[in-house]
């Protein structure tokens, strides 16, 4: 019995409410809003930024990677230098 006044209530709450309160401008898709241009601008800052920290993340795993190579060619300069002192 609850449920189903419950369920009533809800679709009565639904249909009172007027259709100018259930979207924004945003919601209606008019490009020309000053509301839709703000939020188009927020989201390019936001992408932006986002492509930034990947970017930064991207180029800190290739500078390890150079330095990687840059210790290891180091270290096999070394052996190799070791070798041939004990021959």
């Amino acid at each position: 019995m609850k449920k189903g006044l419950f369920v009533v209530a809800v679709l009565a709450i639904c249909l009172l409410v007027p259709t100018q309160a259930w979207g924004c401008a945003v919601c209606y898709g008019d490009p020309d809003s000053t509301q839709s241009q703000g939020l188009n601008r927020a989201i390019l800052v936001l992408l932006s930024i986002i492509g930034a920290i990947q970017i930064g993340f991207v180029s800190m795993f290739v500078q390890f990677r150079r330095r990687s190579r840059a210790q290891r060619q180091v270290e096999d300069e070394l052996l190799d230098g070791q070798q041939r002192s004990l021959r």
